[in-house]
């Protein structure tokens, strides 16, 4: 009888055991699958979050660029503008031709207007790269956005001084064509003077653009950062 109860007791503990390790077993598969879905979750939310970080950054660079583009080809017609202006004032003040200066108040006044809406474009374009700052953490697009920022500035600068200098030129034509040269000679030197101005922001303009214009900014592949 004790025997028989042994074995009895031995079969149940056994039972047990197995049972034990059964349903621990089944908990522990429980809590790694409940990790592997948590983990699941973030992994898939990490992604989500790097993507949109990736789609925010390339929107305001793109917005930023579409701005700065604008901006500089508006900026060539203010050239253009400007150009045309002084060869007719220096004709008209060389021949003392008032119909001539009056085509250089006309192109003066098309180039202030050019460079006026250049400079708007330009300062419109510099709040994009700034925000498109909050977006990555990589060096090499901090830098690269660095010139961004930079060319805008100049660009908006050196719109503005050459707005400057077309007001000075069409006020200096305007007192050729009415015969007061010793209006003309002082605005002249002021003009010369803005000029002089421009020559220097020319060269920070024409560094930044060299740099835009030589980095292939959307070509390369960028690893999420």
């Amino acid at each position: 009888m004790a025997r028989t109860f042994t074995r009895n007791m031995f079969i149940m503990l056994i039972s047990i055991m197995v049972g034990a390790v059964i349903i621990t077993f089944f908990a522990a598969d429980i809590v790694n699958r409940s990790k592997i879905d948590t983990l699941t979750i973030l992994h898939t939310q990490e992604i989500t979050g790097l993507n949109s970080r990736n789609e925010n950054f390339t929107d305001y660079m793109l917005q930023g660029s579409i701005k700065m583009d604008a901006a500089r080809e508006t900026r060539e017609v203010a050239n253009f503008h400007f150009d045309f202006a002084l060869y007719w004032f220096n004709l008209a003040l060389k021949n003392e031709n008032q119909s001539l200066a009056g085509q250089s108040m006309m192109n003066s006044t098309s180039a202030k207007d050019q460079y006026l809406s250049a400079a708007a474009d330009f300062a419109k374009a510099t709040p994009y790269f700034h925000t498109a700052l909050n977006y990555t953490n990589a060096s090499r697009y901090l830098e690269v956005i660095g010139y961004y920022i930079g060319f805008a500035h100049s660009g908006r600068n050196i719109s503005l001084l050459r707005y400057n200098a077309s007001e000075l030129l069409r006020q200096a034509a305007e007192n050729l064509s009415l015969g007061h040269l010793g209006n003309v000679t002082m605005l002249m030197e002021n003009f010369t003077m803005v000029e002089n101005a421009v020559q220097g922001a020319q060269q920070q303009y024409d560094g930044f653009r060299q740099q835009i214009d030589g980095y292939l900014f959307f070509s390369e592949i960028r690893e999420i950062p």
